[in-house]
């Protein structure tokens, strides 16, 4: 695998110093006066980051986008046991994550992660990777509003290769699926992972092309739901799909577990939380309801750019 230069890393963070800002930029505007609060963190094993959260806006219950650039000698047992050859490697990870839970049950739910990954060893070559991707994940269903996601994921893969949608979009609703409940944690995006084929240029323009089509594709969806009204019937079915989420966080995530076995910041690491959720027992919902209608059409993989 080719050489990566100092340069390329840096430029790497420049991109995703600059992506955490933007995105937070956009997230505040849509939130009218609500603002980050920035924690800038050092991890002992070396590297560190940039948390930034905004707690109850007018729009966001919850909004947290992380930045953060580790490195160490030894990587935790989650990055090495499918990836032996990584062992015994010098390493590098950073990234931008976030995950926004609004306070509107009719808003979605969004995550977003770009990543960088390298790791060397003295007379051999690097080992690196991008990696990345977003998701949404509705409390009511509405159709028009899976669709626009869709095109606009589509339109961030269209200039690398006409394959490239319809590969990331099933890898991600084959990650994003809770095999415990047999349901997909929404209605999908993208999800990438060990990109490197095309070469440094063109998997970092990819990489690029999915963090700044982020918000793209969901402020628009913000904008068009946040004043619907709502009552309790409707939060409480928000809070209880919430569960779902800490559920897959917490059993499933690649990047939670990689965070904390690696002795990353915790606070950082689980601030994809919602700040607020409830766990019924052995619940389900009304026939023909709203939430009848996510479980039936909205929780399993398909096709939206067909409908």
């Amino acid at each position: 695998m080719a050489h990566i230069s100092q340069s390329q890393i840096e430029q790497v963070k420049a991109f995703l110093l600059g992506l955490q800002d933007s995105i937070c930029a956009g997230l505040q505007q849509e939130d009218d006066g609500a603002v980050f609060v920035e924690d800038a963190w050092d991890r002992a094993e070396g590297g560190g980051g940039r948390s930034r959260v905004l707690t109850n806006g007018k729009t966001f219950e919850q909004a947290g986008v992380n930045f953060s650039h580790v490195f160490g000698h030894k990587l935790p047992p989650s990055a090495t046991a499918k990836r032996p050859e990584l062992e015994g490697r010098d390493f590098q990870a950073m990234g931008v994550s976030l995950v926004i839970h609004p306070h509107n049950p009719y808003v979605p739910t969004s995550h977003a992660n770009v990543r960088f990954f390298i790791a060397e060893k003295e007379g051999e070559d690097p080992i690196w990777w991008f990696g990345g991707g977003f998701d949404l994940t509705p409390y009511y269903p509405f159709k028009e509003d899976a669709i626009a996601w869709h095109k606009t994921a589509k339109a961030a893969c269209d200039p690398f290769g006409e394959d490239v949608y319809d590969t990331y979009k099933k890898w991600c609703d084959e990650y994003f699926y809770l095999k415990h409940r047999d349901e997909t944690r929404g209605v999908g995006g993208l999800f990438f992972d060990d990109l490197n084929e095309p070469g440094f240029e063109q998997s970092f323009a990819f990489m690029q092309s999915v963090g700044e089509n982020y918000l793209k594709a969901y402020l628009p969806i913000v904008q068009k739901r946040k004043a619907t009204a709502y009552g309790e019937r409707e939060r409480d079915f928000q809070l209880y799909r919430r569960g779902r989420y800490v559920e897959f966080n917490l059993v499933y995530d690649r990047g939670t577990l990689f965070g904390l076995q690696s002795g990353g910041r915790t606070e950082s690491i689980l601030m994809s939380m919602p700040p607020v959720v409830h766990w019924k027992y052995d619940w389900s919902p009304e026939e023909n309801s709203p939430e009848a209608v996510l479980y039936k059409d909205y929780l399993h993989a398909r096709d939206w750019l067909v409908e």
